[in-house]
């Protein structure tokens, strides 16, 4: 990522908060509802909208409770931060920012900050400010004129239809997907991490993947189309999307061992579907990693460290319960507050993580309070990664059969921070990505 950061604008945050900020304010009811979309013209497109997380992105539920009992209060505690208030908004709640309704009322008021990503914000955007798109640097006004990436189509009797050409890139997805903080650190980096990858310069892009075409009706009446892109957005929260990313191998360095032996095995894993890192988007709350068991014959779990690679930052790769995230305390108002595990899961196991650190260089989950990254561990397009592992035989073992299985684990959040801010337990309970197994004979 560094040829591309070093030509990126020096815009700051604060920049656009300005412009936004100091422009006149729009009304809500400038721009349609997702709801009359829907329920006008375009009902598959509208359904398959809102069973994702661009009509979520206000009212999931971790959302809500980042917002409202860490971001904003710390917001308004340090200046330092300050533009969060506002700029959280730019991304998860667009039509408040763009109304000046700041801070937006919880979800349960039922403002019109709930629709989210709606479909008058992306189709309302026609292009980005300076040379890289992120922390919702868009150019965008209400109006009848619609923008869309489809060369001819017909016209529509509610509104215009102009091409953009942007609607069909990765550069548009990044505009939100990649997001530096108020420390100028890029704490989100997705659509950076396709520029510089394999699948940006084969021209597959962003809705390649998370929009793919089928036949489809785009309007009530209007005609079939071959490929219509789907609305469906399927990421980070959709485990069906996120199961098999990661192809998993495990291999014994024998296939007979004898009781006392040191058996030595090797994971390999290749990331062969994504076309950014994995895992990617908020970084700071995603905890990917590999586990390897030994199981004999009558069931019992031998739990295998993975063997330490010697490189620089390593120790955030591997479970501890060390404690982290002690600068939750400051919007908790809680000087005393000690932090929480850091890892939650049984020690010795791989993390594919990038941690990140607040200005007093403790490790942090609040983006906007990011002043530095560690070491990037995580699995980047098409790459492969290989882990070792050490496994000595029990001497008094009494199986003939032992069986190795090396599971990869997916989690949306810590489960020490989702404990301790009661979000629903369905937010950070954890997944398999991938699962392989592998056996050796034991002789006497």
């Amino acid at each position: 990522m560094k040829k591309i950061l070093l030509v990126s604008t020096i815009l700051c945050v604060s920049t656009f908060l300005v412009s936004f900020l100091n422009t006149p304010k729009y009304k809500y009811s400038d721009f349609e509802t997702p709801k009359y979309c829907g329920t006008t013209c375009h009902r598959d497109i509208y359904n398959q909208w809102s069973q994702a997380m661009m009509s979520q992105s206000y009212t999931h539920e971790w959302d809500e409770i980042e917002y409202f009992a860490l971001a904003l209060p710390h917001a308004r505690l340090d200046e330092k931060v300050a533009e969060v208030e506002a700029g959280c908004n730019g991304c998860h709640a667009p039509l408040a920012l763009l109304t000046g309704d700041i801070p937006p009322k919880p979800p349960s008021a039922g403002t019109r900050a709930n629709e989210g990503v709606s479909c008058e914000v992306c189709h309302l955007i026609s292009g980005f400010e300076g040379d890289i798109p992120y922390n919702f640097n868009y150019v965008i006004k209400p109006g009848k004129t619609k923008y869309n990436s489809r060369i001819g189509e017909v016209g529509s009797p509610v509104h215009k239809i102009e091409v953009n050409p942007i609607m069909k890139t990765g550069d548009f997805c990044g505009i939100c997907h990649n997001e530096k903080s108020p420390y100028g650190v890029w704490v989100k980096s997705t659509h950076l991490e396709w520029k510089e990858g394999p699948y940006a310069k084969e021209n597959v892009h962003c809705q390649d993947c998370h929009m793919p075409r089928a036949q489809s009706i785009k309007a009530a009446m209007g005609k079939v189309y071959p490929d219509v892109r789907q609305h469906i957005f399927a990421g980070a929260h959709d485990p069906s999307k996120v199961r098999g990313t990661i192809e998993l191998k495990v291999y014994p360095d024998h296939s007979e061992c004898e009781p006392g032996d040191a058996l030595k095995l090797t994971v390999t894993l290749y990331n062969q579907k994504t076309g950014h890192k994995f895992p990617t988007g908020s970084v700071e709350d995603r905890l990917v990693w590999l586990e390897l068991v030994a199981i004999d014959g009558n069931g019992t779990k031998y739990h295998i460290p993975v063997s330490r690679k010697g490189f620089p930052g390593e120790e955030y790769t591997i479970s501890t319960k060390t404690l982290a995230y002690q600068d939750m305390g400051i919007p908790l108002k809680d000087p005393n507050f000690k932090g929480l595990e850091r890892d939650d899961i049984p020690e010795g196991n791989r993390i594919f993580r990038m941690p990140y650190f607040d200005p007093q260089g403790r490790m942090t989950i609040q983006q906007w309070n990011t002043s530095s990254l560690g070491v990037d561990y995580r699995i980047g397009p098409r790459e492969t990664k290989i882990e070792n592992f050490t496994f000595h035989i029990p001497d008094k073992i009494k199986s003939k059969e032992l069986t190795f299985k090396a599971t990869l684990y997916y989690q949306l959040l810590v489960s020490s921070v989702g404990k301790y801010l009661k979000v629903p337990e369905e937010e950070y309970r954890p997944f398999e990505v991938n699962t392989a197994y592998a056996k050796i004979k034991i002789i006497d």
